[in-house]
């Protein structure tokens, strides 16, 4: 096409404004660089965590392999927050909103530095997401690159990783492992630098990106420290060469059929809640017609199948050394699951991209066919009611049966949870009420301290948790999640008290709060919004902007479009 590949910079460095070139060639820019494309390379800077670790260093071979292409590479830091560090403390509020800041910081420097292209790094949780934000806010030409995940750790012989450590001090607290033992796991887990290696938010938002395709084959499932990795970031100048050329832009690429894509991606690989989320803060940023209900269907109707941690035992290692995630694409390519005609960050669509890729090994236990599905349905649900009239996201894999009714226990603090399990005091048939903790409450941080605590032999599958933030996906049993609208801002699971029936039929989609309604009535009657301190400047200003999670959490400035 006619555009020039530096369509952008272009405006500084041969613009009216002959003052900012001063600082180019200070930057030891050569007459020919002033006409070369500029790649911002968002860089989600935290040596103090191991997924973030080796940020830095890609993004240096990210560098060299836009050089190789005659592209100018800028790498520049966002914020990064660890979601395994900040478990349990209140470092958990800055989680989500360190999604948000990084798709504010990446739309900040990429667009005022006049930048070509944007590559986000994809290396805990909330990175990825925090640059697709950006990509499609801006609608500048980019992709996401994957940080790769981290290796197995071993224990006694066995594969171990970061949800064995939960698992295993959760056992130890109920006298059902030795502490000593419980300790030797936590030693030997975490060898390494990578995200956490099972289908947890980090690897289910790999695969997510990699189906909708803004992030190209092979990136979610080439590991951190494999030379793959290393080889993938070198070559990576091809893509954005290419993007550049065809002007191929992110909301090109992020439409209605490649968020079907993903989420269906999602559902049969078992992955986290934390996908439903973020999903709908892309489609609400790409102006996508995308809607919890529209998960709710995808839902319902893709199998789950693979046995990633912690629906079973496999890691993302475990699928690398299988073939990758293009052969798990393809397969659900060949089963009618995806469409096909997507267009991706390689210029090709989804079924050109697959067109080469092994047909998948079944000699292997990490996937099964379509046949021999481990549920007919996702292991995630949506379900609406009166007590979730804006929905919840439920994570069942524990469950049987797609049924329960249980009696409520309310909570405000998760740690009250773990003691409420040590002393005995929660019994099967509970329906664990944990609330005043969401978005504009508290920054909705991750409780894996509480859900870990139900998950002793005596309580998981056994007991319901109910709550309006949001769970690690190394969580498992009975969860839902994002209730909305969440407590702090009046919905109705601030109305409930200990002792209330509650039910939820999965396949029917329903939440039931079993209070007649003119109770109800009178509750909230009574019901006074609390005083929540605001001891932090970032929690302050995003409970300020924040929208309910059935909206993704994006800031509500982006729901006038939307609704």
């Amino acid at each position: 096409m006619d555009r020039p590949l530096n369509w952008n910079s272009r405006n500084l460095t041969q613009g009216w404004q002959r003052g900012v070139t001063a600082f180019y060639y200070g930057l030891q820019f050569k007459e020919d660089d002033f006409h070369k494309p500029q790649v911002g390379i968002g860089v989600p800077l935290l040596e103090g965590n191991l997924c973030n670790v080796h940020a830095y260093r890609l993004a240096t071979l990210i560098k060299q392999g836009c050089e190789k292409e005659g592209l100018i590479g800028f790498p520049f830091g966002t914020p990064a927050v660890s979601d395994n560090i900040t478990q349990g403390h209140e470092g958990g509020n800055a989680s989500l909103p360190s999604r948000n800041m990084i798709a504010n910081a990446a739309e900040c420097v990429t667009s005022s530095h006049g930048y070509d292209f944007l590559i986000g790094m994809h290396n805990c949780d909330k990175n990825g997401p925090g640059f697709a934000m950006a990509l499609a806010r801006m609608n500048y030409p980019g992709l996401i690159v994957n940080g790769g995940s981290i290796k197995p750790g071993c224990h006694r012989g066995q594969d171990t990783s970061i949800l064995d450590v939960y698992d295993s001090q959760a056992a130890a607290g109920v006298g059902a492992m030795t502490q000593t033992e419980a300790e030797e796991i936590l030693r030997t887990a975490c060898p390494g630098p990578g995200g956490c290696g099972i289908a947890a938010s980090f690897n289910t938002w790999g695969i997510a990106l990699e189906a909708m395709g803004l992030s190209a084959p092979y990136s979610s499932s080439n590991p951190a420290e494999d030379p793959c990795k290393i080889t993938e970031c070198e070559e990576i100048g091809t893509h954005v060469k290419r993007l550049l050329a065809e002007d191929i832009r992110p909301r090109d690429i992020v439409t209605r059929a490649s968020m079907i894509n993903a989420t269906r991606a999602v559902a049969a690989m078992g992955g986290s809640t934390n996908g439903v989320l973020h999903l709908l803060a892309l489609a609400r940023e790409a102006h996508v017609d995308f809607h919890l209900q529209d998960i709710q269907q995808i839902c319902r109707e893709t199998p789950v199948l693979c046995s990633f941690a912690p629906r079973g035992k496999r890691t993302m290692y475990d699928l690398y050394k299988l073939g990758g995630t293009p052969m798990f694409l393809k397969y659900l390519l060949q089963q009618g699951m995806l469409e096909g005609d997507c267009i991706t960050v390689t210029g090709k669509t989804m079924a050109e991209n697959l067109t080469d890729v092994p047909d998948m090994d079944w000699d292997q236990d990490l996937i099964v066919p379509v046949e021999k599905a481990f549920k007919p349905y996702a292991d995630m649900q949506i379900c609406f009611g009166n007590l979730a009239p804006g929905g919840i996201v439920f994570k069942v894999s524990s469950m049987k049966e797609p049924t329960f009714r249980g009696t409520a226990i309310c909570f405000d603090d998760a740690r009250k949870v773990v003691e409420a399990v040590e002393r005995d005091e929660i019994q099967p048939g509970s329906v664990i009420v944990l609330r005043y903790l969401g978005p504009v409450a508290s920054g909705m941080p991750e409780v894996l301290v509480a859900t870990a605590a139900l998950a002793t032999p005596k309580l998981d599958g056994k007991v319901a948790f109910l709550s309006d933030t949001r769970v690690s996906g190394v969580s498992h049993g009975a969860i839902g999640v994002h209730c909305a609208p969440e407590a702090a801002v009046g919905g109705p699971i601030a109305l409930v008290e200990d002792g209330d029936e509650i039910s939820f039929d999965l396949t029917a989609g329903n939440l039931t709060l079993h209070v007649d309604d003119a109770v109800l009535a009178e509750r909230r009657r009574e019901w006074t919004a609390p005083e929540i301190p605001r001891t932090r400047g970032y929690l302050a200003d995003f409970a300020a902007t924040v929208s309910q999670a059935n909206h993704g959490c994006v800031s509500k400035a982006f729901l006038v479009e939307a609704e």
